[in-house]
C-alpha cells in the first residue's frame, strides 16, 4: 500500500487540478514507544482482552472507511488533566493523551494503532501501529507497510504515513472532536455531553450541536468530514503541508455552520465545480469516490483498496437530490 515515496498526482473531474505528497521522515520518536503493545497500558489484564479503566471507549459518528474493517477506538488522557477546547473545531489534546484504534476482520484483530501526544508542540504526536500475531496473543511494533496483513485483504500502511492524514488539522486527533462526538453515544460509550458533565473540556458548547438539512445531506456531509476533510480543509497546518486542497476545496465541517448546509464549506467550495447539482455521474467528487484510480489506490489514497458502495449511493443520492 503505503510506499517509501508515494507521489499521488490529482484530477478531480475535469477540473484538471493536480498536486503531490510525499511521505515525511520516520520519527525517531517511534524507538520510544513500547515494542509490544503488552507492555503499552492499553489492556488490564496478560490476555489482552480487558481493556484498562482510564481508556474511555468511543465511536465517531462519522466514521473513516477502512475497507469494511470492525473497529474500537478508546482514548486516555492523563490524570487531571483537561482538553483545551477554546476552539472547538480544533481541539487541543494534552501532553500523555493517547488515543488507539483497534481493527479487526471477521472478528480478527489485524492491528491497533497508538497515537500519542508527546510534548507541547504542534509536532510533538508520534504515530505507529501494532500488527497482532496469528495466535492474537500479542501485537507488535510495525514501521512498515504489511500487505495482506493475516493472511486477509487488510494492509497496514507504513507508521510515516500517520501525519499524513492526522497532520491535516491542528487538533491532530481527527476522530475524537466535538462534532464527531455530538451524538447519543452507544452505552459504555464516550460522547460529547460525557466530557463535559465530566468536566474534562476547559470549555463545554453553549448549546447543542445539531446537524441541519435532510438526512441525506448530513450522511453525505458527515461522510465527505471523515473520509477527505482532513486534506481538503482551507485550516491544514504549513508544518504538514504534505497536501494542500485544490483551489480551496474544503471538505470539514465546522461547529459554527452546522444548521445550514448551504453555509458549509463544503457547499461554498464544491458546487458548481467539483459537485454539479443532479449530475452525479458528472460530479468530480462522485468520480474520485468511484473509480478515479491512481497508483492502484482510489480516494482517500492510503490503506483503501475496495469502493465504499454504501457511501458511493449516498453521495449519488445527495448530489441527485440537490435543486
Amino acid at each position: 500500500m503505503a510506499v517509501a515515496r508515494a507521489v499521488v498526482a490529482l484530477a478531480l473531474g475535469s477540473v484538471g487540478v493536480g498536486c503531490t505528497y510525499h511521505l515525511p521522515p520516520l520519527d525517531p520518536r517511534v524507538s520510544t514507544l513500547p515494542t509490544h503493545l503488552s507492555q503499552a497500558g492499553l489492556y488490564a489484564d496478560p490476555s489482552l482482552e480487558r481493556v484498562c479503566v482510564d481508556c474511555l471507549p468511543y465511536t465517531p459518528r462519522f466514521e473513516l472507511w477502512s475497507d469494511g474493517a470492525q473497529k474500537r477506538r478508546w482514548v486516555r488522557l492523563p490524570e487531571g488533566s483537561q482538553i483545551d477546547t477554546s476552539d472547538m473545531d480544533d481541539w487541543q489534546l494534552p501532553v500523555g493523551t493517547e488515543l488507539w484504534k483497534e481493527f479487526a476482520v471477521d472478528g480478527r484483530r489485524i492491528e491497533t494503532r497508538l497515537l500519542r501526544r508527546v510534548g507541547p508542540g504542534p509536532d510533538d504526536w508520534v504515530g505507529v501501529a501494532y500488527v497482532w500475531n496469528a495466535e492474537q496473543t500479542d501485537a507488535i511494533l510495525t514501521i512498515d507497510t504489511v500487505n495482506d496483513a493475516l493472511e486477509t485483504s487488510h494492509d497496514v500502511p507504513e507508521a510515516r504515513a500517520c501525519m499524513t492524514c492526522h497532520g491535516g488539522r491542528a487538533s491532530v486527533a481527527l476522530g475524537f472532536s466535538a462534532i464527531e462526538l455530538a451524538h447519543d453515544a452507544a452505552p459504555g460509550e464516550t460522547s460529547l455531553d460525557d466530557l463535559a458533565v465530566r468536566g474534562l473540556l476547559t470549555h463545554a458548547p453553549t448549546s447543542p450541536l445539531v446537524m441541519g438539512g435532510s438526512e441525506t445531506e448530513v450522511a453525505a456531509l458527515g461522510y465527505l468530514h471523515a473520509n477527505c476533510g482532513s486534506c481538503h480543509n482551507s485550516d491544514r497546518p504549513p508544518a504538514h503541508d504534505a497536501y494542500r486542497p485544490p483551489e480551496g476545496l474544503d471538505l470539514w465541517l465546522t461547529v459554527g455552520t452546522l444548521s445550514d448546509p448551504a453555509t458549509s464549506p463544503t457547499y461554498r467550495s464544491s458546487l458548481g465545480r467539483f459537485v454539479r447539482p443532479g449530475q452525479p455521474d458528472d460530479s468530480a467528487i462522485v468520480q474520485r469516490v468511484r473509480d478515479r484510480v491512481f497508483m492502484g489506490r482510489r480516494m482517500p489514497p492510503i490503506a483503501v483498496e475496495r469502493v465504499d458502495q454504501d457511501a458511493l449511493g449516498l453521495l449519488r443520492r445527495w448530489v441527485d437530490e440537490m435543486p
